[in-house]
């Protein structure tokens, strides 16, 4: 390290030591629920799985893609010698939920989505830790990083001691549950690394068998093409089965957190940041597809699911329209069908109005096909039109669509 003073090196780990006591003192007052230090070792079981992983086609393209930066923390900082995890802790649980109902249906955020953007929560406690550090330490070094970095947030979460990942690939804290933010530091203090938490998931797999669509294809394996958080949050047209399947969720997936048991009980509304409104939480879907970009921001904008844009959310919220079967949400579906710019956009309400079947929606159909030019959304309104004609129904997705991303 540079700038090393004169003490003995016992003398400098006892004040690594004394300094790490602070730090975890400290924490709670600057916005930190959990916190726990790391070898900045490189993680090669890390790399191993990875690859496999990428070998496999189960990423979801918004990961770091050079393996080794994602591996080695060396390629992030100079000289890294200890990692720190810290862990916020999120609501679970919305009190006084709005209902949907026949002509008022709702959507449903994630938690991950509701109250400020978690990026910004985590980023501005991961600033008043370096600050902390660099008071006590002037010639600290200090890298931070927060979902988007280079870094496993849960590697290092598992290595630091916040927890173990769970077979839904989460992490899971045996005091916070897997209801978590997750950031880290790259720093040259050598800290104490802490122990890994040696509980697990036992013979559970409640995760694993309530998967909408069977992404968890094993004990911590994901395949995000699959995975229902992961196809809200793309741009394009979605098949069928995934459309069944997303039912009112806007953006994200909770399922295999809801059903995990050791979350049961556990709830944190203790940051106000991360508090919920109940109405971007649970959003009215028909006032949804009005949206401008700007009032899309305005409303959405300091929430996690913004970042995408508004194009996705929307789409998402014609799928749950059609999910619903509500007759009453026709006329605005066949607004989009017929005049929004976007083939998306277009294609999805064919789906919808060919879910919602009846007379009206037939003639919607014909009335859009007559005027359609895209092959792919002319191909989504065949299809609608044949449901519909047909009286064929794609069979509903398992429980009640209102209660799908509950």
């Amino acid at each position: 390290m540079t700038e090393q003073t004169g003490h003995s090196g016992a003398a400098q780990t006892a004040s690594w030591e004394a300094l790490k006591r602070e730090i975890i003192e400290a924490a709670p007052s600057l916005g930190i629920d959990d916190i726990g230090f790391a070898s900045a070792e490189p993680f090669m079981s890390l790399r191993t799985r990875l690859e496999v992983h990428r070998a496999k086609g189960f990423e979801s393209g918004f990961e770091e893609p050079d393996l080794d930066k994602r591996t080695y923390p060396a390629l992030s900082h100079e000289d890294p010698q200890s990692l720190i995890a810290i862990a916020v802790a999120y609501p679970s649980k919305l009190e006084n939920p709005p209902k949907s109902q026949p002509g008022l249906n709702r959507g449903m955020m994630a938690r991950s989505a509701w109250g400020r953007d978690y990026h910004h929560v985590l980023r501005e406690a991961m600033d008043r830790l370096v600050a902390f550090l660099k008071e006590k330490v002037p010639w600290a070094s200090v890298v931070s990083m927060v979902d988007t970095g280079v870094l496993s947030d849960r590697a290092v979460a598992h290595r630091a001691g916040i927890g173990f990942q769970g077979k839904n690939c989460m992490i899971i804290s045996p005091k916070y549950g897997s209801w978590i933010y997750l950031g880290e530091l790259i720093t040259n203090i050598p800290f104490s690394p802490d122990e890994e938490v040696q509980e697990d998931c036992g013979d559970c797999t409640r995760c694993i068998d309530a998967c909408p669509t069977g992404a968890l294809v094993g004990p911590g394996e994901l395949n995000a093409q699959r995975c229902v958080s992961f196809l809200t949050q793309t741009k394009g047209l979605l098949s069928e089965e995934f459309m069944m399947k997303i039912g009112n969720r806007l953006y994200g997936c909770d399922t295999c957190q809801i059903v995990c048991p050791k979350n049961k009980g556990k709830h944190w509304p203790h940051h106000a940041q991360l508090q919920p409104d109940p109405e971007k939480a649970k959003p009215l879907l028909l006032p949804m597809l009005d949206l401008s970009n700007r009032q899309f921001k305005e409303q959405f904008g300091d929430t996690a699911a913004a970042w995408r844009g508004r194009g996705p959310i929307q789409r998402n919220a014609v799928i749950a329209l059609g999910n619903f079967k509500d007759e009453s949400a026709l006329p605005k579906l066949a607004e989009v069908l017929q005049g929004d710019p976007r083939p998306v956009m277009r294609g999805t309400a064919a789906w919808s109005i060919g879910r919602i079947g009846g007379t009206a929606a037939e003639e919607a159909l014909l009335s859009a096909q007559a005027l359609e030019q895209e092959a792919e959304v002319l191909e989504r309104i065949a299809l609608a039109l044949s449901e519909v004609r047909e009286g064929r129904r794609p069979r509903p997705a398992k429980g009640d669509p209102s209660r799908a991303g509950q």
